[in-house]
């Protein structure tokens, strides 16, 4: 996970980043600007990383995206798929 060493949240306190219910949306804020936002996310949507803000998302988002996308072997080439799809409209 080379990304890591680029994410803006490497200097945050860890602890914000693992707030529960509503505070996650205000946690997610951190990703905003962050380099490796895609690459964070795809990271814990392929790991099914249960509890925390992971590439602006929170729990419940990557719950719902992993319920809505049960079958999504790879979250990369899922997130390239939705991007090209949206440049060629």
């Amino acid at each position: 996970m080379e990304w890591v060493s680029k994410a803006l949240c490497r200097t945050v306190d860890p602890d914000d980043l693992f707030v529960p219910g509503a505070a996650q949306r205000k946690a997610a804020q951190i990703c905003g600007h962050c380099p490796v936002r895609l690459q964070c996310a795809v990271d814990a949507l392929d790991n099914q990383v249960e509890f925390g803000v992971w590439g602006g998302m929170t729990e419940r988002q990557r719950r719902v995206l992993l319920r809505q996308h049960p079958d999504v072997k790879s979250w990369t080439d899922f997130f390239a798929d939705k991007g090209n799809q949206r440049s060629a409209s």
